[in-house]
């Protein structure tokens, strides 16, 4: 299960996106500091394909692919010495798979706080950095002394003095000038700023219609990353209610699916993951699988067995197989495809695995 960290001011709207995605749990309240404690939730993924294929096999059961989320206190100017409730929270991050910022664009006179997203941006980007560097002198000191010992470790030190020269200017580590490979070296030290990020920009539902216009200097800024604008309130509001009410109340604000599944499905695929489905009366599953992976290996997410005892996979793309009404009609016209263990999987694969253990 891929795993997201949410970083921002507080009154950012983190706690707010928190319930969107997980239904509700957390206190969201228009001052300081309402969390102390970082909250664990888990969201499915929207993928209309599932649906369509659980129908079409009428599946008794619909299992999407899911994301781990934690929500933490909000950081502050200057928590890298202490201010507010310092970064000891960041302490609950550093083993996800991405960052999430969330940026408030809302002006409220009850809640503190600036409503520039830029801003909100600055600040996070420096304190992470902050955080960071003093990781990154604490292992650069460590592998200095056991340098004599063991000459192998001149090639990281180097890295570890270059990323500790760009943190020392609050540049965080994906807008350095270091390569993909000098970042793979750091991959250990859990940095924050050396995994992907992606960005929600909070408006206000009086903001709604120039939502993207409020987002746009923050992708200039963050060039290369995702960055969904949304009302959270309103899809925290949302999640609450019934399926049937929800599309009802999404609709009579012009927002269609609303930004949640957007941003669920930005997430995911920020860490190169794809998604091939297995479809049958009993069950109709989505998996997850890295992009460039074989079918063995897919075979693999679903049990090692699979994997290890591997002869071939029977695979569609999820629209033919629709497009032929069941997987018996698909074989019998010729759709299915036999694959072996140099195929790559596709997202959007419908597959059966042949296996002998």
């Amino acid at each position: 299960m891929e795993r997201f960290g949410f970083v921002g001011l507080p009154n950012a709207g983190k706690s707010s996106l928190y319930n969107a995605l997980a239904g509700g749990g957390a206190l969201a309240a228009p001052y300081a500091f309402a969390t102390t404690d970082p909250n664990v939730g888990v969201a499915r993924v929207p993928d209309e394909r599932l649906d369509r294929l659980a129908e079409m096999s009428r599946s008794r059961k619909v299992v999407p692919a899911t994301v781990q989320f934690t929500d933490i206190g909000g950081l502050v100017e200057g928590a890298s010495r202490g201010e507010g409730l310092g970064n000891a929270f960041l302490a609950h991050i550093r083993e996800v798979d991405a960052i999430v910022f969330v940026l408030r664009a809302f002006p409220d006179d009850d809640v503190p706080g600036p409503a520039d997203p830029l801003e909100h941006l600055r600040v996070l980007e420096i304190e992470l950095a902050l955080a960071d560097l003093a990781a990154v002198e604490r292992q650069l000191a460590k592998a200095q002394r056991a340098l004599k010992g063991d000459r192998s470790l001149a090639g990281v030190i180097a890295v570890m003095e270059k990323a500790a020269a760009a943190l020392g200017e609050g540049t965080p580590l994906y807008r350095s000038a270091l390569s993909a490979d000098e970042r793979g070296a750091l991959r250990d030290l859990f940095l924050l700023t050396n995994k992907p990020v992606l960005a929600v920009v909070n408006v206000g539902e009086d903001q709604l219609d120039e939502a993207e216009a409020l987002a746009e200097p923050v992708r200039v800024e963050l060039a290369g990353a995702e960055v969904v604008p949304m009302c959270v309130q309103l899809e925290a509001e949302a999640a609450q209610l019934d399926p049937d009410e929800r599309v009802e109340m999404l609709e009579a604000l012009g927002l269609g699916e609303g930004a949640l599944p957007r941003f669920l499905r930005s997430a995911y695929h920020l860490l190169g993951r794809r998604t091939f489905f297995t479809t049958g009366e009993k069950e109709s599953r989505a998996w997850t699988f890295r992009a460039g992976a074989t079918a063995p290996e897919c075979a693999g997410v679903i049990h090692t067995d699979f994997q290890r005892g591997f002869i071939r996979a029977e695979t569609i793309q999820w629209d033919e197989l629709l497009a032929a009404g069941s997987w018996h009609a698909a074989r019998e016209a010729g759709k299915v495809r036999s694959e072996g263990k140099d195929y790559v999987v596709a997202d959007g694969d419908v597959m059966e695995f042949r296996f002998n253990v």
